[in-house]
């Protein structure tokens, strides 16, 4: 392979590289788990992930390389039509995902775990920085590396946390206003519920940050990089002194 035909790709928790029309990452114990993810989601024709390849000879995963761009998500909010575009997506996904039941226990990256009766496989990190965009239009959700078993509520408010984004502040009528129609998209939870639901979700995302940095992950430790997790702790905390003006705004 050419030099000209590889690239660094920058974002994800873990090294990448794109190598022609395929991108290679590091693995770990939790990447079987993932590859039969997606490939259920591959069987059913789910559309918007990566198809796996398998592995290197680095041991390295292997995926589809998705065409489009990035969010970046301190430098821009995504146009309704995208936000809209992603929940669609997460909605469609969480439906179609509810019909993958693995028995028994599987290792993910948050450690091995069973899939219980009220649970889906979440995404777990759904952010906007894992959003491709093609055209103005959300095409697909990347880097699956943190999926695990989980409640459809948390995936969205994780989502909305970067899709709005309600992590910084874009005023309470702006912040509402996109929450409302982040809900009608989904369909199924009301936007005051989502609002409430946003603390409590990114408070255990810095938990488990903090739990992969203790562990030395290394992918998770490099998130230190950037101040985690603390930074998601502050924002945390700058989002709850919102919250009440956002939940007024929506009526």
């Amino acid at each position: 392979m050419n030099v000209e035909d590889s690239e660094e790709l920058h974002g994800a928790v873990a090294g990448v590289t794109r190598i022609g029309r395929t991108v290679h990452r590091e693995s770990g114990p939790w990447s079987p788990a993932v590859h039969e993810l997606l490939g259920y989601l591959r069987s059913v024709r789910f559309k918007g992930v990566p198809n796996v390849k398998g592995y290197d000879n680095r041991g390295r995963e292997v995926l589809t390389y998705v065409d489009g761009r990035g969010v970046p998500v301190d430098d821009e909010v995504v146009l309704d039509e995208v936000l809209v575009g992603a929940v669609t997506w997460l909605r469609g996904y969480h439906d179609v995902v509810d019909g993958f039941r693995p028995e028994g226990i599987r290792t993910w990256r948050g450690g091995p775990d069973f899939l219980e009766d009220h649970q889906i496989i979440c995404h777990n990190d759904p952010g906007a920085y894992n959003w491709i965009i093609q055209s103005g239009r959300f095409v697909a959700m990347i880097d699956w590396d943190m999926a695990g078993p989980g409640q459809p509520l948390d995936d969205l408010a994780f989502m909305l946390w970067t899709g709005i984004p309600l992590y910084r502040d874009i005023g309470p009528e702006e912040s509402a206003r996109r929450l409302e129609l982040a809900a009608e998209a989904y369909g199924e939870f009301g936007p005051l519920q989502i609002l409430r639901a946003v603390e409590p979700r990114m408070l255990e995302a810095a938990r488990r940050i903090q739990a992969g940095i203790d562990i030395k992950d290394p992918g998770i430790v490099n998130l230190q990089k950037i101040g985690e997790p603390q930074r998601t702790r502050d924002r945390v905390a700058a989002f709850v002194e919102r919250r009440d003006a956002i939940a007024a705004a929506l009526g």
